[in-house]
């Protein structure tokens, strides 16, 4: 006797045929919904929190006051959480911010054969159906670590959100991290 996984499995019967055959209808396998959203900033392993220039086309976790915490520009972040319809390695969110009177939302894209995390102006969709470069994974940092994630990128497997310094800063990249290794430059707590 097999241990059943605890996943669950959406199937639409459409009509039963001839000899009783069953037939299904296939559904969509990578749509996802936008079901709630989280209003938080995020912090790295260091504490700072990551800040959206959108002027200077630069996302970096930063050492920030109180007062400018208050004013919050560009630090206080919408995570869209999607369900989905297939069991899926965690959560599928979408990250949006909001720096002066405008909308921002996250993104990976290829630059000069490098995957590089970007802000454009817009709106996360309601729904996306297929794949989408805004989508990344939450999943618990380590399984001790219940209140840290990290977030991997839904095009790309083993590439997550993380940090790289680079002179002063500590950008926002996508970084490469081999299976169940574990890197505090992409631990981030909400």
């Amino acid at each position: 006797r097999g241990k059943m996984s605890d996943e669950e499995i959406l199937v639409c019967a459409v009509q039963l045929g001839k000899n009783f055959c069953l037939y299904f209808d296939e559904r969509e396998c990578d749509a996802l919904c936008k079901e709630k959203t989280l209003h938080r900033v995020l912090r790295n392993v260091n504490s700072q929190l990551l800040v959206v220039r959108p002027d200077l086309n630069v996302a970096a976790f930063e050492n920030v006051t109180d007062q400018e915490m208050q004013c919050g520009k560009g630090m206080h972040f919408s995570i869209h959480c999607y369900k989905t319809t297939t069991p899926l390695a965690g959560m599928p969110v979408a990250f949006s911010v909001q720096v002066e009177d405008k909308s921002y939302y996250m993104c990976c894209e290829r630059e000069c054969g490098k995957m590089i995390v970007r802000f454009k102006e817009g709106e996360v969709p309601k729904e996306i159906s297929g794949e989408s470069n805004i989508i990344f994974f939450k999943r618990t940092f380590t399984s001790c670590c219940s209140k840290a994630f990290k977030f991997e990128y839904s095009m790309e497997r083993g590439m997550f959100l993380a940090f790289e310094e680079e002179g002063s800063l500590r950008k926002l990249i996508l970084k490469k991290v081999p299976k169940d290794e574990v890197d505090e430059t992409m631990k981030m707590s909400l």
